[in-house]
């Protein structure tokens, strides 16, 4: 799978070979973490990128909406614990994660999926998680988490960041998702698609526009970079 490839959430699912129910998973069978990311308007939680793509802020998640809870979660701060005050929460595992990367361990290694519209989601490849902070919003606290974009898998012993100028803009997916109607431009498949550049990234072809960026099926993508080539 390469970052721009496109799946349902059911694909998604296979992919990783279990049921994603929550944003944060920290830890995973696969021996990664995963983050479920969206900017689009009205999503529940305020994840932002920033430096013309170079970095992702990724925010904590609330307090789980059990039995008894006496205000609604959007009130409360970000829950560090549990509520017995010693487990920790996803947000608790990812801040120590990030405070054992600041004492001279690896960066956690965390697989990035981002809601395109319901039930589509785009691959957006591996990041290093090397921050987190609390800051103010709406009258509570929530959790940040600062990422950059790597090459490197879970197990993989060297890192390299990605050249983030490849990376397209969730606005420009959106935008090339609508015009091209879910669709491969050249077939009409709506299966195994990607966001592909018409003019390739190695050729000067740019990421920031929807001009330069089509949807392609696995098929009609090899077929293109074949004749490239």
């Amino acid at each position: 799978m390469q970052p721009g490839d496109i799946l349902s959430y059911m694909d998604l699912c296979h992919e990783e070979q279990f049921n994603l129910q929550k944003g944060m998973n920290f830890r995973t069978q696969n021996g990664y973490s995963i983050f479920l990311m969206s900017v689009r308007p009205n999503a529940p939680y305020a994840d932002r990128v920033e430096d013309n793509g170079k970095t992702l802020i990724y925010e904590g998640h609330d307090c789980p909406n059990y039995k008894g809870l006496s205000k609604n979660p959007k009130e409360l701060d970000q829950p560090q614990f549990m509520p017995n005050g010693k487990t920790l929460t996803e947000n608790g595992k990812f801040l120590q994660a990030v405070e054992d990367y600041k004492a001279g361990k690896p960066a956690e290694i965390v697989k990035i999926y981002e809601k395109i519209k319901s039930g589509i989601w785009a691959y957006n490849g591996f990041f290093k998680l090397i921050d987190a902070w609390q800051e103010p919003s709406n009258g509570r606290n929530v959790f940040k988490f600062k990422l950059i974009m790597t090459d490197e898998q879970a197990n993989d012993l060297t890192t390299q960041v990605l050249d983030h100028s490849r990376l397209i803009p969730t606005p420009v997916k959106q935008e090339v998702w609508k015009r091209d109607k879910g669709a491969c431009v050249m077939c009409g498949s709506r299966l195994n698609l990607h966001f592909d550049h018409i003019i390739p990234f190695s050729k000067g072809g740019s990421s920031n526009t929807a001009k330069n960026i089509q949807l392609l099926c696995a098929k009609c993508n090899l077929s293109k970079h074949d004749k490239i080539m």
